[in-house]
């Protein structure tokens, strides 16, 4: 166990229910004399046994006395057994679960790598995107197509297009991708990489956030805000990981 806490609570319960059970006959013998001189005072009625039993300290239980060395050997063996049995458990179930969990944080990052492969085909067709709508600003604002040089036109698109370039953020979402598939590789060789992990998701998540904000088509900011939602799911489950 390399994160997080672990506790273990052992409650032992006696074969025997009960333990034997004695009279305390000098306390009964001088409640019964008590109870005699309050009838002759007041003419009560005599009590019942049952209600003379009833009264604290007549009834006791006797010490069972202590195990002997040779129960108490036996016990101990049994105890250490019964732990032994409770973390080879406890270790075939983290296994298991690890598997599978290792399948469904694999299949996140399968759909992340998808989501960046169609950010990045749809990050081309922004510079068309881009350059017609610059076009349709200015025509819009002057009345009329601007008679600007083809040099001041294309400074101001490329301009645009660099605000608007996004494949600094893609190229790290990549590399994120194969630091993920490390990690996991890692995590089934048993070293522990859920922090590790943990911190990714937190740069899969600002590189998802700035490519939404850079984002000039709206199908690039669609992706983007699937790409959010994905990094998301991974990272609940990254919280599983060791």
């Amino acid at each position: 166990m390399k994160r997080g806490n672990v506790s273990l609570t052992l409650t032992i319960t006696s074969e025997r229910q009960t333990k034997p059970l004695s009279v305390n006959r000098t306390l009964l013998a001088e409640l019964a004399m008590l109870v005699e001189e309050v009838r002759k005072t007041t003419g009560a009625a005599p009590p019942s046994a049952d209600g003379l039993l009833r009264v604290r300290g007549v009834i006791e239980e006797e010490d069972a006395g202590e195990e002997s060395e040779e129960a108490l050997a036996v016990l101990d063996k049994g105890l250490q057994s019964t732990l032994d049995e409770a973390l080879k458990a406890l270790v075939s179930s983290r296994a298991a679960e690890g598997q599978a969990l290792a399948r469904v944080i694999d299949g996140h990052v399968t759909e992340i790598e998808g989501l960046c492969r169609r950010a990045t085909e749809r990050a081309l067709a922004q510079i068309g995107t881009v350059r017609a709508r610059f076009e349709a600003q200015l025509a819009e604002l002057l009345g009329r197509v601007p008679a600007l040089s083809e040099e001041r036109f294309a400074q101001e698109v490329a301009l645009l297009v660099g605000k608007a370039d996004v494949r600094e953020e893609l190229d790290r979402l990549a590399a994120h991708i194969a630091q993920a598939r490390t990690l996991l590789a890692d995590a089934r060789s048993d070293n522990p990489v859920g922090r590790k992990f943990d911190f990714l998701c937190q740069e899969f998540n600002r590189e998802a956030n700035t490519l939404c904000s850079k984002s000039a088509d709206i199908e690039l900011t669609r992706i983007g805000i699937d790409l959010k939602g994905a990094v998301e799911r991974m990272r609940e489950q990254v919280q599983n990981v060791e």
